[in-house]
């Protein structure tokens, strides 16, 4: 029998009012339709694996929720798929109402299960590679002054070194930017890749 991860309990509790129902009510169809789901955390929000495999996810933004499964070709055909308006296949999600009939996600959701249970995967493919991203002055100053920062930093694969030079150059004021770069040369010095907290 599924059992329901007191993080998910959490995440819904700290999601704006509005995400609350909708969350709770995607949760509640996906238990009812697979009373064997495993709920866990991953990339930061909340994932419904089947036999052991990845089958749906949910998360909540700042004016919307996300709702999509992770074989979504082969759930909501092509066209639904890949829309873009959102991450996952339904689109923003403001309110339940925005989300399929019950039927129609409970069908979704036994399809999703028909592919676990079949052992059937999804190739994925990746994007062009992105061009390395040159230090910033500030950031390459701050590193040549501390030593263990630079040889860390040195050591970082170009996507881990590209996360920090993107963060800074995101900042909108200097006062940020500054803030940014004393927290990152700590962080950095210590051997923590940009999103270090949420990697297991």
């Amino acid at each position: 029998m599924g059992k329901r991860d007191p993080r998910i309990d959490a995440y819904i509790a700290r999601s704006a009012e509005f995400a609350q129902p909708i969350l709770r009510h995607i949760r509640d169809v996906v238990h009812a339709v697979c009373p064997d789901v495993e709920e866990t955390l991953k990339w930061s929000f909340p994932h419904f694996d089947y036999r052991g495999e990845m089958m749906c996810s949910m998360a909540a933004f700042k004016a919307h929720c996300a709702f999509g499964f992770w074989k979504g070709s082969l759930v909501v055909g092509e066209a639904a798929a890949g829309s873009g308006e959102a991450m996952g296949q339904m689109g923003r999600i403001t309110r339940v109402a925005d989300l399929p009939t019950k039927k129609v996600l409970a069908g979704q959701i036994k399809k999703a299960m028909a592919l676990n249970d079949a052992g059937i995967k999804v190739q994925r493919t990746k994007g062009p590679a992105k061009q390395p991203l040159a230090t910033p002055p500030d950031l390459a100053r701050a590193l040549k002054a501390n030593r263990a920062a630079r040889k860390a930093f040195d050591g970082f694969s170009p996507s881990a070194r590209r996360d920090y030079v993107e963060w800074l150059l995101e900042a909108k004021t200097e006062a940020t930017r500054s803030r940014r770069l004393d927290t990152a040369v700590e962080w950095i010095s210590e051997g923590k890749t940009r999103n270090w907290k949420y990697q297991k």
